[in-house]
C-alpha cells in the first residue's frame, strides 16, 4: 500500500478491539465541520453550547452539546479553534441541519458560519491510537499534545489528542491531501488500517458518544455522559434548554446513564432500543453508537436506566432478543444521587 487512495479504501473485514490497541489508523470520512468565524464568535457559540467557549484556549480541544429548548441534544460536538477561527467537528449526517439552525441564531452578531468539511487544510482526516500510534506519529512531530482534549498546530496540520482508550492515546490528524499524499505509504506500513467503523469503535471504548441523526434530541447530555467528559460546564451562563440540564444535575433527578456493551448481531444500531428482562412491556434505554467489533457483532454505547445497568440482563429490540454484554467502561458512572 503506497498511496493516500489505496489507504483510503477500507479494508473489506472490521478490525477488532485488539487490533486497534495494537495500533491502527483509519481514514474519518463520516464527520463534518463547521468553521465560525469573526470577533464574536466564541460569545455567540458560548451562549448556544453546553461549554465554556470563550475560554477555550489555542491548546484546548473539548466536547460540547447542542440542545433544544427541552434540553435534548441535537448535536454533540468535538471543538478547537486556532487564531481567528473555531470548528466544531460533528457527524455529517446532520451538519447541514444543525448548521442552518445556528445560523438562524447569529442575528446582528459579528460571527459566519461555514463549512470546512473540505477546505484544503483539514481535507484530510485520519483517525490514529493503539500502542503504536504514538511511536508512528513522531516520524513527522517533535512534541505531541500532552494529555487527552488538547492539540497543536504544525505545518503539517492538526493534531489533536482526544480521549484516551485501550490503554494508550488517540489522536485525530487534520491535514491536506498533499500531505496525506506524503505519510500514507509508513503510516500503512507500520499500523493496521481501519475505516470509519474502525475509528468509531475506538470512540466507543473510549465512552464517548455522538449524537448522528438517528439519536438527534433523545437525551439530556448526562443521559450520555457528556459532563463526565467534561462537555457541560455549570458555571458558564445560560444556553438554550440550560435550566433542564442543571435541574438533571443539582435535583439529581436523572436515573439514566450510557454503559458499554457488546451485542452479537451486526444489525444493532443507533436509536434501536433495548429491553430489561425484569420489565419486558417497555425499553430501558436505547443504543447511542454502535460499531462492528470484527467478532461478528458490533460494540456499543447504550443508554438505559441505572436499574437496568446494575441488574445486567438487558436484550436487543424486546425481551426476548440477542443479550447485551456489558464491558467496563474507561470512567466511572456517577448515579447522580446528589
Amino acid at each position: 500500500m503506497s498511496s493516500w487512495n489505496e489507504l483510503l479504501a477500507q479494508p473489506a473485514a472490521p478490525l477488532t478491539p485488539t487490533a486497534l490497541a495494537v495500533g491502527f489508523v483509519a481514514p474519518i470520512t463520516d464527520q463534518g465541520l463547521i468553521a465560525l468565524d469573526g470577533e464574536e464568535a466564541a460569545s455567540f457559540l458560548h451562549n448556544q453550547l453546553t461549554n465554556d467557549v470563550e475560554h477555550l484556549g489555542l491548546a484546548d480541544v473539548r466536547l460540547a452539546g447542542y440542545c433544544s429548548p427541552k434540553g435534548r441534544l441535537l448535536a454533540s460536538f468535538l471543538m478547537w479553534r486556532n487564531e481567528t477561527t473555531i470548528f466544531l467537528q460533528l457527524s455529517r449526517d446532520i451538519q447541514v441541519a444543525v448548521q442552518k439552525r445556528l445560523s438562524m441564531f447569529v442575528l446582528r452578531a459579528k460571527a459566519k458560519l461555514g463549512d470546512a468539511t473540505e477546505a484544503p487544510a483539514s481535507q484530510v482526516v485520519l483517525g490514529l491510537g493503539g500502542g503504536l500510534a504514538e511511536a508512528v506519529l513522531q516520524t513527522w512531530f517533535d512534541t505531541l499534545p500532552a494529555k487527552p482534549f488538547a492539540k497543536i498546530d504544525h505545518p503539517l496540520g492538526t493534531l489533536l489528542r482526544v480521549a484516551d482508550a485501550f490503554g494508550a492515546a488517540r489522536y485525530q490528524w487534520l491535514l491536506s491531501a498533499e500531505v496525506a499524499q506524503t505519510v500514507a505509504a509508513e503510516l500503512a506500513d507500520r499500523l493496521t488500517v481501519g475505516g470509519n467503523q474502525a475509528w468509531h469503535l475506538s470512540e466507543i471504548h473510549a465512552g464517548i458518544p455522538q449524537i448522528a441523526k438517528a439519536t438527534q434530541e433523545q437525551f439530556v447530555p448526562q443521559m450520555v455522559n457528556l459532563e463526565l467528559l467534561g462537555g457541560v460546564n455549570f458555571k458558564k451562563g445560560c444556553y438554550p434548554g440550560q435550566e433542564i440540564v442543571a435541574r438533571s444535575q443539582y435535583l439529581g433527578k436523572l436515573k439514566r446513564r450510557t454503559t458499554l456493551v457488546s451485542i452479537p448481531d451486526p444489525a444493532a444500531a443507533a436509536g434501536a432500543e433495548v429491553f430489561a428482562t425484569a420489565d419486558p412491556e417497555q425499553p430501558c434505554g436505547m443504543i447511542v453508537n454502535a460499531a462492528a467489533n470484527g467478532n461478528g457483532g458490533v460494540d456499543a454505547l447504550v443508554e438505559m436506566k441505572l436499574a437496568a445497568i446494575e441488574a445486567a440482563s438487558v436484550r436487543l429490540g424486546s425481551a426476548q432478543g440477542p443479550a447485551l454484554t456489558f464491558l467496563d467502561m474507561p470512567y466511572v458512572l456517577d448515579p447522580l444521587d446528589l
